[in-house]
């Protein structure tokens, strides 16, 4: 039976990429009893409640996530909360850093708070590849985050509210993303690009569902779910989408790695291999617990020297398959 039938699901940041999308998932493909929408963003909502109009288990309520009592308001009744609402664009949070320490960091206790007050079930945060070894703010806001997660499960007390994150890449399509900054861009000049051995990791919107989806059906409470999902260089990714426009190099942004991360070597002592994902066990509980957890299936310790960045990834897209994913 699937996590979300006849279940109520508050989405944070419910009007972003990830939210919306992820509301239509739950809506099209599974029986939820009801989604609420939360976000801060009136004409987003009144926008998204337009397109949703002829479903009435969708449900919206205006609040931010700074708000520690709209929260708890909002998450009466509530089995299951995905946190997604974040500041993201890298440079602004590196000249606005308190406006990303309010949202990312108090906005995430906030939610594992009234979550955990309110008697929730089970509660993720949507993380990034830029919290594993961060070296901007919004990097380190999002470990903060993380970190907070993983933390509560010790406190939650009777509530037995379970709280784990997913962490994963950039997401292909995504609002803002430089695949969408190629593909709306019209003129003829030069496209700016930041460093030419670039690498990413790449993901699709349905991989992120289906991360999300595995990690509610499996957490135990302190996880942090990885995907394995390709990598591929942003100048490759800039010659499959415009392969006739120039490209110029621009130098790399405030807080801008050559390079992402997904697991570090430092937790890879904590890590397991799922198969088709890597989890990383809570340092307050180590990976025993969890091993018995996943034993039925696939599941390796990972050894303690293995990283999983982008550039030493083993799986890769080409172009071709690229230019397949964006047209599908």
């Amino acid at each position: 039976m699937s996590i979300y039938r006849n279940k109520t699901i508050l989405i944070t940041g419910g009007t972003g990429s990830f939210g919306k999308n992820y509301i239509n998932f739950l809506l099209t493909k599974h029986k939820p009893k009801k989604v609420i929408v939360f976000s801060r963003d009136e004409l987003k909502q009144f926008q998204m409640e337009k397109e949703f109009q002829n479903d009435k288990r969708i449900r919206f309520f205006l609040g931010d996530v700074r708000d520690l009592s709209r929260l708890q308001r909002a998450f009466h009744g509530v089995d299951i909360v995905v946190h997604a609402a974040a500041l993201k664009q890298v440079p602004a949070m590196e000249y606005n850093p308190m406006e990303a320490i309010k949202t990312n960091v108090e906005g995430s206790q906030n939610v594992l708070n009234a979550a955990i007050d309110q008697r929730v079930d089970y509660v993720l945060l949507i993380s990034t590849d830029k919290a594993s070894a961060p070296v901007n703010l919004y990097g380190a806001t999002k470990m903060c985050a993380e970190k907070l997660f993983v933390a509560s499960n010790v406190y939650s007390g009777d509530a037995h509210t379970k709280l784990s994150a997913v962490r994963y890449g950039n997401v292909i399509g995504s609002r803002g993303s430089i695949v969408e900054t190629i593909l709306n861009s019209n003129d003829n000049s030069p496209l700016g690009i930041t460093h030419p051995d670039m690498t990413r990791f790449w993901i699709t919107l349905d991989q992120c569902f289906e991360l999300v989806t595995y990690a509610l059906t499996n957490m135990q409470g302190g996880e942090i779910f990885i995907p394995k999902v390709p990598s591929m260089k942003v100048s490759d990714l800039f010659g499959a989408l415009a392969p006739d426009r120039r490209v110029k190099v621009v130098g790399i942004r405030p807080g801008e790695k050559i390079h992402e991360s997904l697991i570090t070597t430092e937790e890879s002592s904590r890590g397991l291999d799922l198969g088709d994902y890597f989890v990383i066990c809570p340092v307050t509980v180590g990976t025993d617990l969890f091993k018995d957890k996943y034993k039925k299936g696939v599941c390796k310790v990972l050894k303690k020297d293995f990283a999983y960045t982008s550039d030493t990834n083993k799986k890769w897209l080409k172009e071709k398959d690229i230019q397949k994913i964006i047209k599908k």
